[in-house]
């Protein structure tokens, strides 16, 4: 007997970060692809884990997330951005970023609704439209600096558009939304019913001493948005899979709707250490931007005499390369080569796009050891 799929996402396969990660470890390559340290977290950090586990602390949290920890977020946003928020009717928790993006997405899009988004655009933002029954409309960002076109944005709002999502500091590539950028994207959807998803994971990863411009800086935009962020950014922590959405009371709710069936609660010793450390390290966050600019400057002038040209990321911990002088293979080929035959795994930029640009990319994170990041410069350099 054979079943008959008719599947809601046919297009989607493993995702790149599966293929590139299980290839790195069959090849025992210095894996620059995925998005994670190969350093620790916070000593304090991790003891306070250890100890809400032992004191039994191992039970179902509130669905919102554990109430201290909400405080504490609220008290971070209001100091970072100047924006109160109330902790009860404005922010929650979620088991990662992802799931709060899926969240947003899931709560406010409808069939025929459409959902601007800009290529590269990060792998989980258009399955969830889809799987909501909207279309994803992809925008490409004008590199070298890939800004985006805001009179292509302004083109492609129509009577259907229900959301645009945002992503800065700006995975793959690095780039950062300005000022400027918010005010007109203010203007594009003033008078309209838009809503806006903020993907601002890397928050504190913005470098060469510009400050990072959150949608809740803006009063406008932030009467329509969701601003999703991530601890396993800030912490150095992502395989804890915690974040938390901030968004007005009305949105907050919709959301939560979704999340109470999607995952209902995030782990709780692991949300009680966040708020403890949060407490008593306040100005951990305040540090990472220096912290990460010193490994994006040590990877860049250790590939200073490779044969990849590059401008040093403004924020992530990734750095795109163009390899166009090395090869004139498709990305995915050169990234599978640099695993397979050089040793060190990158991620192409191509699979982030509905149509691929001519341009010849891979990214490379830096958020690893020091001699993590000279040993794969070491080879990157030989090519």
């Amino acid at each position: 007997m054979s079943i008959t799929i008719n599947s809601k996402l046919p297009a989607v396969g493993t995702t790149i970060f599966t293929v590139i990660g299980e290839l790195a470890n069959r090849h025992q390559a210095i894996n620059l692809g995925q998005g994670f340290p190969d350093f620790s977290a916070p000593q304090a950090l991790l003891e306070r884990v250890d100890h809400h586990i032992r004191q039994g602390h191992n039970q179902y949290a509130p669905m919102a997330g554990v109430a201290r920890l909400r405080e504490a977020i609220a008290a971070k946003i209001e100091q970072s951005y100047g924006r109160p928020v109330s902790a009860d009717r404005e922010v929650t928790v979620t088991p990662g970023a992802t799931v709060a993006l899926y969240c947003a997405i899931t709560a406010c899009v409808r069939p025929g609704d459409e959902v601007i988004v800009f290529d590269p655009a990060y792998d989980s933002y258009e399955p969830a439209i889809e799987l909501s029954g909207g279309r994803a409309v992809h925008l490409p960002l004008l590199p070298p600096a890939f800004a985006v076109d805001w009179q292509r944005v302004k083109d492609a709002i129509t009577p259907r558009t229900r959301m645009i999502i945002l992503n800065s500091p700006h995975n793959p590539t690095g780039a950062t939304l300005l000022a400027e950028d918010l005010a007109t994207l203010a203007e594009l959807v003033r008078d309209t019913d838009i809503l806006l998803l903020s993907d601002e994971v890397y928050e504190h990863l913005v470098y060469d001493g510009v400050t990072h411009q959150s949608l809740l800086q803006h009063d406008e935009l932030a009467a329509r948005a969701f601003v999703v962020f991530s601890f396993g950014k800030t912490y150095h922590v992502t395989g804890w899979k915690t974040g938390y959405c901030i968004a007005p009371a009305a949105l907050t709710a919709e959301l939560r709707k979704v999340h109470q069936y999607v995952t209902f609660v995030a782990v709780t010793p692991i949300q009680l250490a966040l708020a403890d450390f949060m407490q008593s390290c306040p100005q951990h966050h305040q540090q990472l931007a220096a912290f990460y600019q010193r490994k994006r400057d040590l990877f860049c002038e250790q590939m200073a005499g490779s044969r990849f040209h590059f401008s040093p990321a403004k924020g992530t911990f990734f750095q795109l390369m163009d390899y166009s002088e090395i090869s004139d293979q498709e990305d995915l080929a050169m990234a599978e080569w640099l695993t397979r035959e050089q040793g060190v795994a990158a991620i192409p930029v191509s699979v982030f796009y509905e149509e691929p640009p001519a341009a010849r990319y891979v990214r490379f994170c830096f958020a690893k050891e020091d001699e993590t990041l000279i040993r794969a410069a070491e080879l990157l350099c030989r090519i």
